[in-house]
């Protein structure tokens, strides 16, 4: 199943502006995980995930399992193959739980908030 990463292109690394029109952190942090492709996993971007004292952020999401907010990510090609991995242990698992012991070492650490999954809509 599909496991979604969204990704706040407009998060600032400790709140800093970015100097001379550059993109924010959020923004390359972006790049570079949709630069990371994975079997059953897509990226989509949106424009503030509320988590600026955390920033960067990104959400791992599947229908019908936990979801996770992760934060506190510079934006190198590392923390995004990280995220990229553990979204891909996301997909495989039928709940969304990942065992930590399985977690990529990049991600150890920036997790933020989880979420249960939404009931089923016949299920209300």
């Amino acid at each position: 199943m599909t496991t979604w990463i969204t990704i706040c292109d407009t998060c600032r690394v400790d709140g800093r502006d970015p100097e001379g029109g550059m993109p924010r952190d959020g923004e390359r942090l972006a790049v570079l995980v949709e630069a990371e492709p994975r079997a059953d996993v897509r990226t989509r971007r949106t424009s503030c995930l509320m988590g600026c004292t955390h920033g960067c952020n990104v959400a791992v999401q599947g229908a019908g399992k936990i979801a996770y907010t992760l934060g506190r990510f510079t934006p190198t090609a590392e923390a995004a193959a990280a995220i990229a991995d553990y979204a891909a242990l996301h997909a495989a698992s039928d709940s969304g739980q990942v065992p930590f012991r399985t977690w990529p070492q990049g991600v150890k650490g920036h997790f933020v908030t989880r979420h249960p999954p939404l009931p089923d809509a016949g299920r209300e």
